[in-house]
């Protein structure tokens, strides 16, 4: 099989996934997004939720309220995602970042990936996922379950991230929505059977698994 192939086959188990979900009122409503790609890092998606819900009860629902909001007070909001002064830092730089811009709009049409990357506590993961579900732009999300997966299905193993991105892009047919689709459906399926103990007696994949080879 190829990246394709399994793309088609989790798409007919799963179905279309929604995602990234948005749940409250950030303003615009991709600032939800940009904020739960930084949250997220190295903690799971429902204390990225709680986060959120703090954020949005203390008014911090846009990059300008967030750039202006006092260290402690943003701190506090953030704290049920783990690491909260470090993520409290990291939102308030990038949301000063955007504000640099202009408008919302402009950063959207403007920023670059390597602006990104440039900015501290931005790795490769954070920056492609606010770039494919924030902005819209055509690049592939690699995370901790791509590579689980897809190296017990016996895909080559990549020595970096930008080769394993390169790989996806090269492979899956250049679309913004496929990518995204294709994304959330690794994370579901690495969610429900390829786990770090993996449910291998059920998993749509199983024939094609080199693990149990």
């Amino acid at each position: 099989m190829d990246a394709m192939d399994i793309y088609r086959r989790l798409l007919n188990h799963f179905g279309k996934q929604d995602w990234w979900p948005v749940e409250h009122g950030f303003r615009p409503r991709e600032f939800e997004i940009i904020a739960g790609a930084v949250l997220t890092q190295n903690t799971n998606w429902s204390n990225v939720r709680k986060a959120l819900k703090r954020m949005e009860r203390a008014g911090f629902l846009s990059p300008r309220a967030v750039a202006e909001a006092g260290s402690k007070q943003l701190e506090e909001a953030v704290r049920p995602s783990g690491f909260y002064r470090q993520k409290a830092e990291r939102l308030k730089m990038l949301s000063q970042f955007i504000e640099s811009f202009g408008s919302f709009g402009e950063f959207r049409k403007s920023v670059t990936r390597e602006e990104l990357l440039s900015l501290k506590g931005i790795g490769p993961e954070t920056a492609d996922s606010i770039l494919l579900y924030a902005l819209g732009r055509r690049v592939f999300v690699i995370d901790a379950y791509t590579l689980r997966i897809f190296s017990r299905l016996g895909f080559r193993q990549w020595d970096s991230y930008e080769e394993w991105r390169k790989f996806f892009e090269n492979e899956v047919l250049e679309d913004t929505g496929l990518y995204m689709q294709y994304h959330a459906l690794i994370v579901e399926h690495a969610k429900m059977f390829c786990r770090k103990k993996p449910l291998c007696s059920s998993c749509p994949l199983a024939d094609a698994c080199a693990r149990k080879a």
